[in-house]
Parts: C-alpha cells; sequence; structure tokens
C-alpha cells in the first residue's frame, strides 16, 4: 500500500507540500508528469497534469527519495505545488485514482519511519513535540529528544540490566554449577546501581511534562472577587464574561499563553461558595479539581470580605499567591493573617500592582523550570514505564538476596522489558496508537 498526504498546513498559502511513501510513489510521479524520474534529492521543475486525460493541473517542484534512504526508509516523493485549495484536492483526487493508493492516517509517515528502523520511538515523540511546541524551552526539550541523548541513557541502562539477566539465566540453565562470587557481587551491583538510577530519573518534580504540556495556573476563589477580570488582564483580551451577578462563571475557561518563553496555561473557574444550582455546583467541583491539579494557584479575594477559612484556607496551603483585589476600596491596614502569606494587594479596576503580580508569576515559572541535563521524561508514558521498571527490580533484589533466582529472573525480564518500550526496543504495538494518533496527517 501506498500513502499520500498533505505535509504542510490547510489553507491557502503560497506552497503546499504533498507527500507520497510506498511502492508506488515512483509510479505516481511518472503518471502525474509524463517523464522519467527525476534524479533523486534533487528539485526538479515539472508540469503535473491530470493522469487520464493529460490536462494540465499546476506546475511545482518534484523531489524524489528512493528507499531506503528517505524519511520513512520506503520510496518517497514530495510534490511542492501552489498553496489554492482546489489545485491540493485536484492532486489528491489523482493520487486517489491509483491503484493501492490511499490517503495518510495522522503519524503514518513517522510510524513506517520507526517500523523502518529509521528512528526510534523518543525521536518519533520528539518530532511530534518539535512540530507543535509553541515556546523556545519546548523546542529546546524537543530537540534534545531527537538528538537522542535521553535514547542513549535508557539504552545504556537496559544493555546493563540485559548483561544482569544473562548471568541469572547462565544459573538458571545450569543449576549445579556455582556463579563465581564476583559474578553474584557484580548482579546485585548493576541491578542497584540500575535501580538508584531510575529513581534520580523519576525524582525530576515532572519538570519534562510541565515544559511539553505547559506551566498550569488555576484562578480560583470566591464569587465577584475579580478572577475573570483578571484571566482578561493577563491575556489581554475579553477572554470571560464579566458582569456584577455573583456565579457568571459556570465552567473552566482556559487560555495558552507564552510568558517570557515559558509555557503556561491559564484557567479561570467558577466562583466557590455554597449554591443550590446544580450547575453552578457541578462549575465548583470542577474549580476545586483544577486547582488540586495546578502548578499554580492564584487565590483570588475581595479586600472587603476577606475570609481565609475552609476552602480558602486549604486552597493557601501548598503552591499559592492570595491575590487581595479591590485595593482601592481598602480603608486601614490588611489583616496579619494576610500579611504574613505569600500576598499582592491588586486593584484590577484601577490596574495597580499587576506588574508585581505578574513578577511574582514568572519568579514562580523559572524556579519551576530549572532544565538540568538530567531531565529524560517528557510523558507520562515514560514514567510509567520506569516505575514499573524501578518495582520489578525492587522485587528482583530481594529474591536476589534470598538466592531465588528463578523467581527472580522473570522480574528482571520484565524490568528490562519495560526500559525497552521507552525507546521501541521490544513488541510495543500496543502503545504506537496513542503515539502517532497525536501527530498531525501528513507526517
Amino acid at each position: 500500500m501506498t500513502i499520500y498526504a498533505l505535509s504542510t498546513g490547510p489553507g491557502v498559502s503560497g506552497v503546499a507540500i504533498i507527500r507520497i511513501s510506498g511502492p508506488g510513489a515512483s509510479e505516481a510521479i511518472k503518471l502525474l508528469t509524463k517523464k522519467d524520474l527525476p534524479i533523486p534529492r534533487i528539485a526538479t521543475l515539472r508540469k503535473i497534469n491530470d493522469i487520464n486525460t493529460s490536462e494540465f493541473i499546476d506546475e511545482g517542484i518534484i523531489i524524489w527519495f528512493p528507499g531506503p534512504q528517505s524519511y520513512t526508509g520506503e520510496d518517497m516523493a514530495e510534490i511542492h505545488i501552489h498553496g489554492g485549495k482546489a489545485i491540493v484536492l485536484t492532486l489528491q483526487n489523482e493520487l486517489s485514482k491509483i491503484e493501492n493508493f490511499r490517503l495518510a492516517e495522522p503519524g503514518e509517515f513517522t510510524k513506517i519511519a520507526f517500523q523502518n528502523g529509521k528512528i526510534n520511538l523518543l525521536k518519533a515523540e520528539g518530532i511530534a513535540d518539535l512540530i507543535s511546541a509553541e515556546t523556545e524551552i519546548q523546542r529546546l526539550q524537543a530537540v534534545k529528544i531527537m538528538k537522542g541523548k535521553s535514547a542513549e541513557k535508557f539504552n545504556i541502562l537496559r544493555d546493563k540490566l540485559l548483561k544482569v539477566l544473562s548471568f541469572v539465566e547462565a544459573k538458571i540453565d545450569f543449576p549445579e554449577e556455582d556463579l563465581p562470587d564476583e559474578n553474584i557481587h557484580q548482579i546485585k551491583r548493576d541491578s542497584t546501581e540500575v535501580l538508584n538510577k531510575i529513581k534520580k530519573i523519576l525524582d525530576d518534580q515532572k519538570i519534562g511534562e510541565i515544559i511539553r504540556e505547559g506551566f498550569k495556573i488555576a484562578i480560583v476563589g470566591p464569587t465577584n472577587a475579580g478572577k475573570s477580570s483578571l484571566l482578561n488582564n493577563l491575556s489581554n483580551r475579553d477572554v470571560a464574561i464579566v458582569s456584577e451577578i455573583a456565579g457568571t462563571t459556570r465552567d473552566v475557561i482556559e487560555i495558552h499563553l507564552n510568558m517570557d518563553g515559558y509555557p503556561v496555561i491559564i484557567s479561570d473557574t467558577a466562583g466557590i461558595r455554597n449554591s443550590k444550582n446544580e450547575i453552578e455546583k457541578k462549575g465548583i467541583k470542577l474549580s476545586l479539581d483544577r486547582a488540586e491539579n495546578a502548578d499554580l494557584k492564584l487565590v483570588v479575594v475581595d479586600v472587603k470580605s476577606i475570609d481565609l477559612s475552609g476552602f480558602l484556607n486549604d486552597l493557601l496551603k501548598d503552591n499559592a499567591i492570595l491575590v487581595v483585589n479591590k485595593s482601592d476600596l481598602i480603608k486601614g491596614e490588611l489583616p496579619p493573617e494576610v500579611k504574613k502569606l505569600d500576598h499582592v494587594l491588586i486593584s484590577l479596576k484601577e490596574n495597580l500592582n499587576l506588574d508585581k503580580l505578574i513578577s511574582k508569576i514568572k519568579e514562580r515559572l523559572k524556579t519551576k523550570f530549572i532544565v538540568n541535563e538530567d531531565i529524560l521524561i517528557t510523558r507520562e508514558r515514560h514514567r510509567q514505564h520506569l516505575i514499573q521498571c524501578s518495582n520489578n527490580l525492587k522485587n528482583f533484589i530481594e529474591k536476589n538476596d534470598k538466592k531465588d533466582f528463578d523467581k527472580g529472573a522473570e522480574d528482571l525480564r520484565l524490568a528490562t522489558r519495560h526500559l525497552g518500550m521507552i525507546v521501541g526496543k521490544v513488541d510495543v504495538e500496543e502503545i504506537l496508537g496513542s503515539i502517532f494518533n497525536d501527530f498531525c496527517i501528513g507526517k
């Protein structure tokens, strides 16, 4: 089967690129251009015609990549045409006429590249992250993954476990033979070393995932405190409806921002209060859930009615900044219990001290995004495999101490398998769909 897809963005553009990969790629170029194949990897100007009638469609650049020296490892071609919708649709329609040709699924070109050994799973994920990167820090992280440093470190750990496994299986296969003391010490030393390194990798404060997905900030607090106004101010546009009526916001409103190069997701939530309205109650539950999962909470209160008991006290316990709004109405000093908290006194109406609040948010961002070379986990998939690997290794070391090699070997095989799953060294068909479905069509 040969696949094809538009690899550039949809809509009108100066140039559009249609990518073809598979055994029929060469035949498609010959049928469309009525000429022999161009010189490999040389951009060649050709007239593109209707396959059946030879009617002129467009004039564009053909680049021919014979396999295995191509992105997918198969015969592959790119057709660069003008980016009008009608031209793109006409060319795709011509390709659909060819036998055993079909439109590619999301991420299928990269999936084929992985299956043909051109890239590993981590590099495939790095490509997807690079395409979707919105900030410089996301781009840099994706590039690091694509360069293969993460894969190299995981492969080194896996190779060390495979060596340990070979000693253990030798003992199982030849039970009458005593393993040399040095080998027994080596088994414990190497497996413990790998376990400690995995623990260190897991102890990363989830920075890799936060960089990839965005630093989550939840704006929470009681009704009519100014949460929606704060969201609008931070985003420099009217995202949320602002009203004097309490409980206007019922659902979570989310925006993505780039703050000094850091990816940030800010959520405006429903005001928290005792309510009998079922819809508002659901909104309040969403608010509390979003606050629980946030990397930072902006707890907004009205200076005229500050009550830090109950749910507000819980929200302020961890990863929170107290935002005291309506400072233009303040009379006297703030209560002592407010002063001792990390707080900012602002007025959204008068646009006062918002720069101080933004500075505080940026300080939290910079503290969180202290990136070092040891950040290897960028997705929950990696974390879960490492946790499973760690658990299996603990079980193995326990059984190894009791000289229970037969049972310990299975734990060691599972630990090795989970490390292999991260880079795609073992059968990973069950996870391919979830990875490559995140890609755009044409990649």
